[in-house]
């Protein structure tokens, strides 16, 4: 047993960010086989490496999870910094062997029990790489990516017991096949899609997902009723650093706080998703479109919103409703637990706000409900229901567990 549970909340509890890990035939399973060795594991000086396209990448250090960090061992680094300087090996400690109810759904739902969990949206780990690494071939990221939801599909489900609501991808290169892929999904009980918060790249080049010749697609969302979630991914935006810090090898230790500011901490990619959904004006020609912005905080909102009161002020002419009351219509938001919630909660409202505890990941909470803990102790019991579940069963369409 991990971690038991410390006591009911009183209330169904509903986590917006869980996550699984993949086996290694998670991209490749039904892969058409005129794309064998587009996805690959090789031992490499002794180590299991993934290599996309004969590429090796060291993004994710054990990309099998046999051994995995312990969940929440970031926890107090998030929450508290790191004071004494320590190396990222000594604040994640000992690892662990990963257990069943990491890669299947069964065991998940009695550790869920055990975590005082009712339900949750469950997110790919490795799957984040994948898209980025493969922009420049838009045909192979569709066939990738459809390999990876029917893997999904057949091990958790979309849906499983009612409990866990596995996510799968949708990626945007070719708008036709997204629509295919959206409708394939839903057929198979998708409540909920992920589609990463990053320009679309495909065969001419890049551009956002806001613009009008992605609306079939968002028509195709509205009409089936799920919710999207943007989850923090690689958006590509490592490339943008390098024009500053050089390749990485040239620069040792010196940039290395300046990439955890852009890449780890930085919130440019969500802000410029959300940036173009409002201002391309996506949310005002699909107003019942529901977006979720998960495990990206929330601290950068109000700033984002002096940008965008900004840029109204002087060219009202170019937008049909004001940008923020568009954002708050379609928008939820899980915020980081070391986020100032009451600050958020007034910006948005209690309403608007998710729990996410990206268990088991070690930048996560080691006991999900704990997030209730970091809430503000002022805060009216029924707004904390609400953000501890009752928020995100509305936008999923599904009714509360009693």
């Amino acid at each position: 047993m991990l971690m038991s549970m410390s006591g009911s909340l009183g209330f169904p509890v509903f986590d917006s960010d869980n996550h699984l890990y993949e086996t290694r035939d998670a991209f490749t399973r039904h892969l058409p086989k005129r794309y064998d060795g587009a996805i690959e594991y090789a031992e490499i000086r002794g180590r299991t490496r993934l290599l996309i396209r004969g590429q090796v990448s060291n993004a994710v250090p054990n990309p099998t999870f046999e051994v995995v960090a312990r969940p929440g061992a970031q926890e107090e680094y998030f929450r508290n910094g790191n004071p004494e300087g320590k190396s990222y090996k000594e604040i994640v400690g000992e690892p662990m062997r990963a257990v069943p109810a990491f890669f299947q759904p069964e065991p998940r739902l009695k550790l869920l029990d055990e975590l005082g969990v009712d339900r949750t949206l469950m997110y790919p780990t490795l799957a984040s790489l994948l898209e980025e690494r493969l922009r420049d071939d838009p045909e192979l990221t569709h066939a990738v990516v459809h390999s990876l939801n029917e893997w999904l599909h057949e091990e958790w489900q979309f849906n499983y017991s009612d409990r866990i609501f596995t996510t799968p991808v949708i990626t945007l290169p070719i708008v036709e096949e997204a629509i295919k892929e959206l409708q394939w999904v839903v057929d198979r009980g998708a409540k909920a899609v992920l589609i990463r918060p990053a320009p679309v790249p495909g065969f001419r080049g890049s551009r956002s997902f806001a613009l009008p010749e992605f609306d079939p697609f968002w028509q195709a969302v509205v009409d089936a009723d799920v919710l999207v979630t943007m989850h923090a991914s690689d958006s590509g935006y490592a490339r943008y650093v390098s024009d500053w810090t050089g390749p990485m090898e040239s620069l040792p230790f010196r940039d290395q706080a300046f990439r955890m500011l852009t890449t780890n901490f930085g919130h440019k990619p969500v802000e410029d998703a959300c940036s173009s959904m409002a201002l391309h004006g996506l949310f005002t020609r699909f107003p019942d479109l529901r977006i979720a912005l998960i495990e990206n905080g929330a601290g950068w909102v109000p700033g984002m919103f002096e940008l965008w009161e900004d840029v109204y002020k002087r060219t009202p002419q170019a937008f049909q409703e004001h940008p923020v009351d568009a954002f708050k219509r379609n928008v939820w938001i899980a915020p980081f637990h070391e986020d100032d919630i009451k600050v958020v909660a007034a910006e948005l409202g209690a309403d608007r706000l998710l729990f996410g505890s990206d268990y088991p990941h070690p930048e996560g909470l080691a006991q999900p409900t704990s997030y209730a803990d970091h809430l503000p102790s002022d805060m009216p019991a029924e707004d904390v229901a609400k953000i501890m579940g009752g928020n995100l069963s509305e936008i999923m369409r599904v009714p509360a567990r009693t």
